[in-house]
Order: structure tokens, then sequence, then C-alpha cells
């Protein structure tokens, strides 16, 4: 064989060189989708309708605005919004003038957005009128050079700040800027600082393109499909709806800042939903309100729903059930884009007995395609036989590979590159990840672990029981004990005895809590998890005070 010949063996025929942009989602939804509608919701509750064609040509003038404006490529423009057509061309315009998009928690703590405004060097904001007050609470601490209001409620920008529409109004819409690079910067999200400061996580074009084509494949997402994400735009990238979604074509409805169950129905009953994505107290409150009147609103006969951000109950997914609706539970982080696993069950499932199935779609679920997983222990790689717990690790095209601008990074990555979660978990023999706890929420009594998850999921399976955490309790005999708090449905009542008992046929006896506090409610973090960290810090307090009966 000749050295040409052998040269011409090794070297690819194909495009390689084509761009995974997110410049490139924008024109073929131009092209191909531009009547497919996308709805908002109002702070009025009244219902908006553009379509794909509005949204990328505004997008793209947002993007010439930019340009004019001196935006340089990498710089950071933050959103403060809610989810709504606003937002989505923002989501399109930002990284296709070749700057990254820093989407804003408004959730978090005046010092924590100040933080990461000024940690990820926002040059602009762009904020919805309504949402103006949070930002009034940081304008001291922070430097950005111009802050556009969006007219999100449909009133007049206020006197002396600059407007969203009068910027648009005053450029073109801006071609496709030649030349670059798919691993450039598109996306800068922040972790939700349970464990210290936010640490930031910069998507590159190329991750959130990969990012989509697995998402859109795991849980099936059709043209045809009219979906609601609930998972606000201000964390996570939506978990990569907005751009999935724009690459398929598929009708958008945005519910804005109206997130209660009923104003929820509402909407999902109003546009016909069929595919709708949120963490679990959301939900909580939507089968809530289904099963109190299950003849109130007429759904899609198509509807499923996707799950994540902490763990779904199997109680959670057979009550849906009951009601007709699929729930897909999924697992991911900020540092994974977020996207790692989803339970969709197996072919081979289907001959499985219906406890066992349940028990599978509890679990964290599948790597999607594209993600390795594996378990370790002190002693290396654990295998795949669903007892050997261990800690979680990933590696893929969108996963982080180091915090932005962070010179510490704590552990997180191995020494052969794979990103250490902080969850324990194990993998069973079919591949389905389930998370055992996260590291810091394990509970260790008489040197031995106890699952906050395994507690909590069982607790909620009592009829009376709405929300349930398992905390750790500094012990001076066993060195912690585990701690129940409790928040129970309207007009329910358990006492510690009938708690106790139900997990008393269910796990060890010195896995069972000490006490069971019944509250009011659970302390939620800006993503809308349980907080353990206050609960760990309030439990002195709770623990001396009377029950919340």
């Amino acid at each position: 064989m000749t050295a040409s010949t052998e040269a011409r063996g090794l070297s690819s025929l194909m495009m390689d060189d084509y761009p995974l942009r997110i410049d490139v989602l924008l024109a073929r939804a131009e092209r191909l989708f531009p009547k497919v509608q996308v709805a908002s919701r109002g702070p009025d509750r009244t219902v908006r309708y553009t379509d794909y064609g509005s949204v990328v040509r505004r997008a793209r003038t947002l993007a010439s605005a930019l340009l004019s404006a001196g935006i340089h490529r990498g710089d950071r423009v933050g959103t403060l919004m809610w989810n709504h057509s606003g937002h989505l061309e923002a989501y399109l315009g930002v990284p296709t003038s070749g700057a990254v998009l820093h989407t804003l928690n408004l959730r978090l703590p005046p010092e924590d957005l100040a933080y990461v405004i000024n940690h990820g060097r926002d040059r602009w904001i762009l904020v919805d009128d309504v949402l103006l007050p949070i930002l009034e609470k940081v304008r001291d601490r922070i430097h950005p050079e111009r802050v556009v209001v969006v007219p999100f409620s449909g009133a007049p920008v206020p006197s002396g700040l600059e407007s969203y529409e009068e910027l648009l109004s005053r450029h073109a819409p801006a071609a496709p800027v030649p030349g670059r690079d798919e691993r450039d910067g598109a996306g800068l999200c922040y972790t939700s600082g349970t464990t210290g400061r936010p640490k930031g996580v910069l998507y590159s074009h190329r991750s959130v393109v990969l990012h989509c084509f697995a998402l859109a494949i795991g849980l099936n997402l059709r043209q045809r499909d009219v979906v609601m994400p609930v998972v606000p735009m201000f964390h996570v990238n939506a978990w990569g709806f907005p751009y999935a979604l724009v690459m398929e074509g598929a009708r958008q409805v945005l519910p804005g800042p109206h997130l209660d169950a009923v104003s929820l129905l509402d909407l999902m009953e109003r546009e016909q939903v069929t595919f709708a994505a949120g963490v679990p107290s959301l939900w909580l409150g939507m089968v809530e309100a289904l099963e109190k009147e299950p003849h109130r609103w007429k759904l899609s006969p198509e509807l499923r729903m996707v799950i994540g951000g902490a763990a779904v109950p199997e109680s959670m997914i057979r009550r849906f059930d009951r009601l007709k609706i699929q729930v897909i539970q999924g697992y991911g982080l900020t540092e994974t884009s977020p996207v790692l696993t989803l339970a969709v069950p197996t072919a081979e499932m289907d001959a499985w007995p219906d406890d066992r199935r349940y028990a599978a779609r509890a679990r964290a679920g599948l790597p999607v395609p594209f993600v390795e997983v594996r378990i370790r222990g002190d002693r290396g790689e654990l295998p795949w036989d669903g007892t050997s717990v261990g800690e979680l690790e990933a590696r893929g095209p969108w996963i982080a590979r180091s915090y932005d601008d962070e010179a510490d990074l704590s552990g997180k990555w191995t020494e052969d590159g794979w990103f250490r979660t902080g969850d324990v978990a194990t993998i069973d023999p079919e591949g389905f990840v389930a998370i055992v706890d996260r590291v810091k929420d394990l509970v260790k009594s008489g040197g031995e672990w106890i699952s906050s998850v395994a507690l909590e999921n069982a607790l909620v399976a009592h009829p009376s029981v709405r929300e349930a955490a398992i905390v750790a309790r500094p012990d001076p005999k066993w060195g912690e004990r585990p701690v129940a708090f409790v928040v129970l449905k309207e007009g329910a009542h358990a006492t510690d005895e009938e708690l106790r008992d139900l997990l008393a046929g269910r796990f060890p006896k010195w896995w069972l809590p000490d006490e069971y506090r019944v509250v009011a409610a659970l302390p939620k973090t800006s993503t809308g998890k349980v907080s353990k960290r206050t609960l760990r810090d309030d439990l002195g307090k709770l623990a001396g005070a009377p029950p919340d009966r």
C-alpha cells in the first residue's frame, strides 16, 4: 500500500468542519417552521401569540443591536426574565451575535445575584419590567454598561430607562457572522450555591447543539408536540428545551410568572399541551388539584411530562398513571447541561411485573446517548450489579471540564477527567442509575450510611403526607441520627407512631428517624428543591419548638 493510498483510507470525506452552532438552529426554524406558534402568558394572565418567523427576526435584530453597540465575541449579556417569547429571542439572539447568554436566577438572594453578575462580567443586562425591583436591590453593587428593560407587562417602560423595543426599532436583522467556532462560549449558568459560592458553567455552541439531539431523542419530542417548559429559562438553560424545541419546530407555550397548579392546568387545557417539564414540587400541586377535581380540566390525551431537579417518588408516578398522564424522571446537574439520564422504560421491561417496572421508572434512568457514567468507591470503579454503592461520575460532550474563572476545582474532577457529581448511586445490570443520596445529605449513624432519599420516598407514600425531608442531627453516641420533617396534606393527620410503623416494615430499625417534626412547609432553594441546609441550620430551633400539627 502506498503512502498516498494509506492517507486516503485514514482521511474522512465528510464535511467535518460544518459548525454545530445555535445559528444553525435559528436558520432551520426560520426556513422550515416560520408559522409555528409561540404562546406567552403575561403578568396579567393574557396569552399573547407570535411565531418562529417573528422570534427569529427579532433575535437577529437583537444580535445586530449588540454588535453595533460594541459587544464582542465572548462578552456576557445577562438576562433577568421569566419564560416568555422575549426571553426566547435572547436565547437565540445573544449567542448569534457571538456573545454569551448569562441567565440570572431571579430567586437568588441579593448577595448571590450581585456576585454572579460581577463574577460573570456581564456587560449588558436585559430585564423584564416586572423584575426591576429585584435588580434595584443590587444596583449599587453591580456595574453593567447598559440595562435594557423588556416591557413584559405591556406597560410603557419607566422614564429614564432604556427600552428593549426602542433598541430593536433602531436596527435591522443581522446576517449570520461567518467564521465563528462551534467551541465558542454560548451560555453561562451558575450552580445554586448550596455548598458555597455559586460556580459558573460555560456551555459551548457545540455542547448545546449536541445536548439538543440527546434531549429530543431521549424524550421522543416531535414537531407536532405542544410543549410547556415550566422549568425556568433562568436556570440551566431550561434543561435545553428552548433550543431543542426550536430545532424540532415544536410549538412552545411559555407560562410566565403564574406557576401555581391551577394556573398551569388552565393554560395546559387552553393550549392542549402534549409535553411539559418541571420540578417535583410543581407537579405535586398539579396531581393534588387533578385528584381533587378530576373532571375540571380536559387535558390532551397525549400529555406526558418529564420531572427533574429532585428525586421523584414512585408514589407520584403511580398517581399520575391513574390520571392517564405519563411521567418520565430525568436527572442531571448544571455542570452536565443538565441531562445525564432519563428513566424511559426499555422494550424488555414491558414484560416485567408492574411493581418492578414502577421501581425502574422511579430511578434516575439510563444514560442518554454520548454520555458515559460509572460509580466509584474507595477502591476504584464498582460493578453494575444494582447493589454496589459509590459516587456517580460522568463524562461526555456537554459535561463541563472546569468552572468559569475558578482556580480551585475543589476535587470536582477525577485525575482521568471524569466529573464527580457528588451523588451516591447504584447502577443495575440493565444500566439504570438509581440515586441513593447526595454525599452531603447522607446520614452516617454508628459508622453506617442511611439514605435520606429512600426514607423520604417511603414517607410520601403515606396517604396523609404531602412532602418529607430527612436531615442529620449530631448525636454524641452515634455521630448522626436522622430527623424527619413532614408536611401533611390539607386536613390530614398522622401520628409519629403511624409514620414509624410505615418505615419499620421497609427499613432496619437503626434507619428509623429519632424524631418526626410536622411543619407547615419545607424551605426551598432558588431552583425549587428542598433546602436541607436551611433545615440543618434551623434544626436546633425547630427541635426545641412544639410540633406544628
